[in-house]
C-alpha cells in the first residue's frame, strides 16, 4: 500500500520497500503548459559537480546506466529508473525536477503528483496543486538522498528562475550552444530489465484529462547512444505533452497582489469557469458562473485584510461567516474536487491546508509556521504549540534582567519559547481569532498581550504613550519594525479603519495600529461624574492622527 506523504516527510527507502531497483514517476501538467522534467546527481555537497549525472531529454542515462530516463509510461508525464545499489558513491543525491519550457507559471498546474515503484507496486507517493505555488517557474518535487542509507524525501521547493535558476543552485551554469543541436531519438518506452517491474496501471481515475495514449514499444536500438550535449536546454523546444483536448476553460486567475496597510488590492474578479476539463458541482455543462457578491460579511463591502484580504472573504483570509471552507489543498474559487464517500469524505473539510508560505492559517483560529521556509527562527508565547511536524527544537526565551523590570512595569511582558529546527509548528491559543500580518520594513504597535507569535527577524521594544487624563499618566505598547511577520490574536473578526483626523477607539478594543500614526490620549473625565451617578463608561478612548495610509484594528471586544 503506497504511503501519502506530504511536503517536508521523509523516510528511509529500506522502510518503503526492500528493493534497490526502483520506478519514479512524474505526473504534471497544465494547459498550453510544456514541462521538461530531469533528475539532478549531485555530490555530498550538494553540487552537480560531474555533468554527466544531469539526467534529461538530451542525456538519458548516466554513464554506468544507474539513473535512466523511460520516457511517458503508465499515466506518467516522465519517469525514470532508478537502481540504488549501482549509483557510484560520488552521487549522494538524485534531485528530480520540473521546469517550464516557455511562458507560464506553476501556479496554473493542475493536481500532479512524484510516485515511488518497486516491483510493480507503488509505495509512496507526494501529491501537489497548483494552489501550493504562485511565479514559480520551476519546482524541485522529490529526492533521494544518502544519509547512513539511501532515503526519500517529498520536497516541493520552487524557484522563481526557471532551469537557470536550478542549474545554480546545484552549482552549475547554462552553456549557449551557438547552433542547434540535432534532434535526438527519443527515449524508449517501457524499456527495462527483466528484474525491474514499472507499474502496469494507469493514471487514477481523478485526472484522466492528462492520460496520454500508451506508446507502442520501439524495437530495440543497435546504434551507439547520441553524444550527449552540455546541460543546457537545446535551443528547439520539446514537443508539447499536454495538449489534450479535454483541457478547457481558463484556470483560476492568483490572488490579488497585497497591497500596504489600509490601502486597496486589485478589484474583485469574477469566479472562474472549471478548468481541467470539470464541471462544477450544481452546475449544469455550459451554464456560467453566478456574478459574485457585492458585499463582504456583515454586508460591508470587501476590504483588505492586513494587505492580504482576498475579495469575498473576511479578514484574514477566511470564508464569510456561516460559509462552507474551501476544501484540502485548494484555493478558494477553484472547481471543487470530487472527494470519495465515508470518513475520508466527511473529514476533507478539516484536513490541513499546504500553501507552500512560512505562514498559513488553517482555519480562524489554528496558524501553521513552515520552519523551513525562510530558514529563521520562531518566537511564540509559551503553550501556544498544539502541533507540530519534523524536527523541531523548543527552547526557552528570556528577556533578561532588564527586559523583566520593562515588562513587569509596563504590563507588556511575554513569556516566550523559541522555535528551531525544519518542520512545521501549529500555534493557538484559547480559541481566539489569528492573523498574520508581514512587515516588509515597516512597522505596527501591538499590545502585548495581542500578540500570539512573530519571526525573530523583527525588531520589538516598549513604547510609551503619552497622556495626562488616565492613571500613571502613560500607555504602553509593543512596537514591531523590520522584515517580517508577526501573528495577531483577537476576541472575534477585526474591522480595519483608515486613520482620519476624527478617528477615536476605545483603549481596551483597539488591538493594533500603524507605526506612523500619531496617538493621542482623549479623557472623558469630568469632575461632575464624581458628584451625580451615572456616566457612559467611556472614559479613555485614544485618538489617532497620521498621513493617509495608516490604519488602525478595532476588535469587537473589550479586554
Amino acid at each position: 500500500m503506497a504511503r501519502e506523504f506530504q511536503r517536508g516527510h521523509k523516510a528511509k527507502i529500506s522502510d518503503l520497500t526492500a528493493g534497490t531497483d526502483l520506478y519514479v514517476g512524474v505526473q504534471i501538467a497544465g494547459p498550453g503548459l510544456t514541462f521538461d522534467i530531469s533528475c539532478f546527481g549531485l555530490d555530498a555537497e550538494e553540487r552537480l559537480s560531474d555533468d554527466r549525472y544531469f539526467i534529461f531529454f538530451n542525456q538519458p542515462k548516466s554513464p554506468e546506466e544507474s539513473i535512466q530516463l523511460l520516457g511517458q509510461q503508465a499515466g506518467d508525464s516522465e519517469s525514470f529508473r532508478v537502481t540504488l545499489d549501482r549509483i557510484p558513491a560520488g552521487i549522494r543525491k538524485l534531485s528530480f525536477t520540473a521546469t517550464i519550457d516557455g511562458a507560464g507559471q506553476m501556479s496554473q498546474i493542475g493536481p500532479g503528483y512524484i510516485r515511488v515503484v518497486a516491483g510493480g507496486e507503488e509505495v509512496v507517493r507526494y501529491s501537489f496543486t497548483g494552489a501550493e505555488f504562485s511565479t514559480e517557474r520551476a519546482v524541485m518535487l522529490g529526492d533521494f538522498y544518502f544519509k547512513d542509507a539511501w532515503r526519500f524525501a517529498a520536497v516541493g521547493q520552487g524557484f522563481d528562475g526557471g532551469l537557470e535558476a536550478l542549474l545554480k543552485n546545484f552549482g552549475g551554469e547554462v552553456v549557449e550552444e551557438e547552433a542547434p543541436a540535432p534532434q535526438q531519438q527519443a527515449p524508449q518506452q517501457g524499456a527495462a530489465a527483466p528484474s525491474f517491474a514499472p507499474p502496469a496501471f494507469a493514471a487514477p481515475p481523478q485526472q484522466p484529462q492528462y492520460q496520454q495514449p500508451p506508446q507502442q514499444p520501439q524495437p530495440p536500438q543497435h546504434t551507439p547512444p547520441p553524444a550527449p550535449a552540455p546541460y543546457a536546454a537545446p535551443p528547439q523546444p520539446a514537443p508539447a505533452m499536454h495538449a489534450a483536448p479535454t483541457m478547457v476553460g481558463p484556470l483560476a486567475p492568483a490572488p490579488p497582489a497585497p497591497g500596504p496597510y489600509g490601502q486597496p488590492v486589485h478589484p474583485p474578479q469574477p469566479p472562474p469557469s472549471p478548468s481541467y476539463g470539470r464541471q462544477v458541482p450544481g452546475q449544469a455543462p455550459g451554464q456560467q458562473p453566478p456574478p459574485p457578491a457585492p458585499a463582504g460579511p456583515y454586508g460591508q463591502p470587501p476590504q483588505p485584510s492586513y494587505g492580504h484580504q482576498v475579495p469575498g472573504q473576511a479578514p484574514g483570509g477566511y470564508p464569510p461567516p456561516g460559509a462552507p471552507g474551501a476544501p484540502y489543498g485548494q484555493q478558494p474559487g477553484m472547481p471543487a474536487q470530487t472527494a470519495a464517500p465515508g470518513l475520508t469524505s466527511a473529514l476533507q473539510l478539516y484536513k490541513e491546508a499546504p500553501t507552500g508560505a512560512r505562514w498559513t492559517a488553517q482555519n480562524r483560529q489554528l496558524m501553521r509556521v513552515d520552519l523551513g521556509i525562510g530558514g529563521q527562527p520562531v518566537l511564540a508565547r509559551q503553550g501556544s504549540m498544539v502541533l507540530y511536524q519534523g524536527k523541531v527544537d523548543f527552547s526557552y526565551k528570556g528577556a533578561g534582567f532588564a527586559g523583566r523590570i520593562v515588562g513587569n512595569a509596563t504590563g507588556q511582558e511575554m513569556q516566550l519559547m523559541r522555535c528551531t529546527g525544519r518542520g512545521q509548528v501549529f500555534l493557538a491559543e484559547n480559541g481566539t481569532h489569528l492573523h498574520a500580518i508581514e512587515l516588509q520594513g515597516d512597522g505596527i504597535c501591538v499590545s502585548a498581550e495581542s500578540v500570539l507569535a512573530f519571526d525573530e527577524s523583527l525588531q520589538h521594544e516598549v513604547r510609551r504613550i503619552e497622556g495626562h487624563g488616565i492613571p500613571g499618566g502613560a500607555l504602553f505598547t509593543m512596537q514591531f519594525q523590520g522584515s517580517g511577520t508577526v501573528v495577531v490574536k483577537t476576541h472575534g473578526t477585526p474591522v480595519v479603519l483608515p486613520v482620519t483626523p476624527t478617528t477615536f477607539a476605545d483603549s481596551n478594543a483597539i488591538v493594533a495600529w500603524s507605526a506612523g500614526a500619531q496617538v493621542v490620549i482623549s479623557s472623558q473625565v469630568r469632575l461632575r461624574r464624581n458628584a451625580y451617578p451615572g456616566h457612559s463608561g467611556e472614559t479613555v478612548n485614544l485618538q489617532f492622527r497620521g498621513a493617509p495610509g495608516n490604519f488602525i484594528i478595532v476588535q469587537p471586544y473589550e479586554v
